[in-house]
């Protein structure tokens, strides 16, 4: 969390600066610095502190990419600031040093406030700004951090404790901190509550200029995401399959979201749609192979894709051979690149993913509960999605050769995470959303199952600690890059930070948190 608002940056003409970060002006937004920007006393920052809470406002409002070097020199002063005896400061350090890729202890960090059995001292309860920073740092663990663990505990605890004493807006900002913690949740979606609340601020000065670039950012992106899902609305119409395919259902702005949220940045425009295109039929075929298709059916069309030709589709029926047809005709480039370079179709996976499930479900097995979550992973789609967008990106983006061997047996934990949490995901919300009918199994089902001495509460909340783990290892490939070149690695960030807002209810209202983010955002 920002330290409160620091006297930083003003702009002499913000509209300049506008003008380049137009849809417009593709690359324009992501490169070369603007020159509109001066910063106030004398060309600097009174302190370190001050430059990174100045920092930590652009990052939480999207805006950081027009400020390179100021980022950089934060950088430096985190180096000089990590091992503070002030909290607000280390942790403050510790969060940029780890995002930019520094490897920094958190045992070394927080040592200095903690007794010997590793307990934060209860004075530190009183600070609700170091608070919410400990709190973001806490979900930077890597794995084996105990004092992270803690810090999470610790701060969550006191922050809640504190709210009924705080005033509005501020309680809501902490409110909505706890629930949506700033590296797991959206960076827009976090954007927008945070530009919310410095706009509720009295004494706006200090961020006045940041907010108008921020607000005049926001705009210029739901008018470029409202053109991208128009043109996906008319190649879905034009497309013809909610006619052919019964279960073919208008489902454009979940499709959409999903890519808006994985690949960022106007110069992604056109593989935005391309992707949604790829979504849209993961979804179809999904519901094809559960509410529509014989075993017999469901084969031939698996047959049909690992052939990867027209005419394998001549003896399906009707609408699958009109899902084949649009599949063939969308992902044919792609796919052939896939299968070319690194020996596999990445669709042919996912549909004997489909197969395994529909032959559990006709025969009425019950799988171990880890072979349902492990074919899970890949029918939800997910490795196949990102597989797309590792070769829309560019084959640049696989550091190592032998990252991109996207089978079941072999996908990389950048990849595997994100699915293996949305699996999960999907089956918590299946279970919180009695509308949900959850036909074609649930993972708490079977962990019930195989743990019959266990609460449906206890299941869940086993659930939820394997998610946790997933992040920790999702943590390890992002800020440490081990596999995957930086760009690839946020795809896959921003795609596991989807699944929670997919698939989390606001505890107050009952709503979809999709639903808020939706009219935030696009709408």
């Amino acid at each position: 969390m920002a330290a409160a608002p620091a006297h930083i940056f003003f702009f002499t003409s913000v509209r300049p600066l506008l003008l380049s970060a137009s849809p417009a002006a593709g690359n324009a937004r992501r490169g070369g610095r603007p020159q509109e920007i001066q910063k106030t006393q004398n060309g600097h920052l009174k302190s370190g502190r001050e430059m990174m809470a100045a920092v930590d406002n652009l990052k939480r409002l999207c805006i950081d990419h027009y400020f390179e070097e100021e980022v950089e020199s934060a950088v430096g002063a985190a180096m000089d600031l990590v091992h503070s005896d002030d909290l607000l400061e280390a942790t403050l350090s510790f969060r940029l040093l780890r995002e930019t890729g520094h490897d920094v202890s958190s045992d070394d960090v927080l040592r200095r406030f903690t007794n010997g059995a590793g307990e934060f001292s209860l004075a530190l309860s009183n600070d609700i700004w170091a608070l919410l920073s400990l709190h973001d740092m806490s979900h930077l663990n890597m794995g084996e951090e105990a004092s992270l663990h803690k810090a999470k505990d610790f701060s969550s605890k006191h922050l809640a404790s504190a709210i009924r004493y705080l005033n509005p807006g501020l309680g809501r900002y902490v409110r909505q901190s706890l629930d949506h913690p700033y590296h797991l949740s959206l960076t827009q979606y976090k954007a927008r509550h945070h530009l919310s609340y410095l706009q509720g601020l009295p004494n706006r000065k200090s961020t006045a200029a940041m907010e108008e670039l921020a607000t005049a950012e926001f705009h210029l992106n739901k008018l470029l995401h409202q053109k991208e899902m128009e043109e996906v609305k008319r190649w879905w119409m034009g497309l013809g399959l909610a006619q052919e395919v019964p279960v073919a259902w208008d489902k454009v702005l979940k499709w959409y979201m999903w890519s808006m949220t994985i690949i960022q940045g106007s110069s992604f425009s056109r593989y935005r749609v391309e992707l949604t295109k790829i979504i849209s039929l993961i979804y179809i075929v999904d519901d094809l192979f559960d509410l529509v298709g014989t075993q017999e059916e469901l084969s031939l069309f698996t047959k049909a894709v690992k052939i990867w030709s027209t005419a394998a589709a001549d003896s399906l029926p009707s609408c699958m051979r009109s899902c084949y047809k649009a599949l063939y005709t969308i992902t044919n480039e792609i796919a052939d690149a896939a299968e070319k370079e690194h020996g596999m179709n990445p669709w042919g996976e996912l549909f004997d993913g489909f197969m395994v499930e529909s032959k559990w479900l006709a025969a009425g097995l019950v799988p171990a509960a880890e072979d349902y979550l492990r074919t899970g992973v890949v029918t939800s789609g997910m490795p196949l999605a990102l597989a797309h967008v590792l070769f829309l990106l560019g084959h640049d983006h696989a550091a190592y050769s032998d990252a991109a061997k996207l089978t079941a047996d072999h996908i990389p934990p950048a990849i595997f995470c994100p699915g293996k949490n949305l699996r999960l995901g999907d089956d918590i919300g299946s279970a919180e959303d009695e509308a949900q009918e959850g036909l074609d199994g649930s993972y708490r089902d079977l962990f019930l199952i195989e743990n019959p001495r266990c609460a449906a509460n206890d299941a869940e909340e086993h659930m939820r600690r394997l998610i946790v783990r997933e992040w920790e290892e999702l943590n390890r490939e992002y800020f440490r890059r081990r596999t995957f070149s930086s760009g690839f690695m946020q795809a896959c960030l921003n795609a596991a930070r989807m699944v929670s807002v997919m698939y989390s209810y606001d505890k107050e209202q009952r709503l979809l948190v999709l639903e808020d983010y939706a009219r935030m955002l696009l709408l």
